[in-house]
């Protein structure tokens, strides 16, 4: 039977698509590919830099590769401050902050997500313009309220952010709560649970990778930030982010940038570990938080 003018003209276009298809997929491969040295460069360079000489950081032009490695500048990154100390310090900060936040972000979402209450619509709206807010705008009040209070030099102000939750956490956690099926919910209830069982038998095993995902993106931004503690804390308890950027000195006073720049790499380390042995949590959390009204 002869084919028809509509399959003899669709053939052409059939065969035509994988070479296209190939050709979109080699573009996006590109793409990738240059996001990912962008990403990646100020990394290399920071390792580069942490190798070299402070006369071979210093020439101009900046020579790329150093001329002989030089891996004492990560002896003197461990030794030249009390380096473990910082970094004890930086630890406590970041997971106890980290805990009480991703609790408190996952109970405020289960509130929105499954309670009932008049208002709750324009509440869950002021909680998200919350989000707009920057920072630094709110530090200097804070400042204040924690110096009358008595609370500066001390870790009660990560403890009392990371009891208010945050924005972004708690949105997370509302998304995910609200795509469980109601069925569960209303089974404990006819079992004689309550809201508390519910939410901590029931919904937050079933939160695993948010919860993991929450935990890392909050511990992630306590142990990278550097204006709290340089605000906040003494030289006793400050955390690792400001002792890097301040006392690695030469007798003269003059900064040792090879050296910060060793101190940086072992800085950043931990977060990086981290994250490549739970990037599957992110991955499934995005999945399972989509966007639900």
């Amino acid at each position: 039977m002869p084919a028809s003018r509509a399959d003899m003209s669709q053939a052409p276009a059939d065969r035509a698509s994988p070479p296209r298809r190939r050709r979109s997929a080699g573009s996006v491969y590109v793409l990738l590919l240059a996001l990912s040295v962008i990403f990646v460069g100020p990394l290399v360079w920071l390792l580069l830099a942490a190798l070299k000489t402070r006369e071979e950081w210093a020439a101009v032009p900046t020579k790329v590769l150093p001329e002989h490695a030089q891996w004492s500048n990560f002896t003197h990154a461990l030794t030249d401050i009390n380096f473990p100390a910082y970094a004890l310090n930086s630890l406590f900060l970041a997971t106890t902050y980290a805990t009480l936040i991703t609790l408190s972000s996952a109970a405020v979402g289960f509130g929105f997500a499954r309670l009932r209450a008049p208002g709750k619509r324009a509440l869950f709206l002021v909680l998200l313009s919350t989000m707009m807010l920057p920072q630094v705008l709110t530090l200097l009040p804070t400042y204040v309220l924690f110096s009358r209070i008595g609370l500066v030099n001390t870790y009660w102000p990560w403890v009392l952010w990371g009891l208010a939750a945050s924005p972004f956490l708690a949105f997370l956690f509302r998304q995910f709560f609200a795509a469980i099926p109601r069925e569960l919910e209303d089974a404990a209830i006819i079992d004689g649970c309550g809201w508390g069982r519910i939410f901590f038998r029931i919904f937050l095993p079933l939160s695993r990778p948010v919860l993991i995902t929450a935990f890392l993106l909050s511990f992630t931004w306590s142990w990278g930030d550097y204006i709290a503690p340089a605000l906040l804390l003494d030289v006793d308890h400050t955390t690792l982010s400001v002792a890097i950027t301040a006392w690695y000195e030469d007798p003269h006073g003059n900064p040792l940038p090879t050296v910060q720049a060793a101190a940086a790499g072992l800085y950043v380390l931990p977060v990086l570990m981290i994250f490549l042995f739970a990037q599957r949590y992110f991955v499934r959390s995005v999945v399972s938080s989509g966007v639900k009204g």
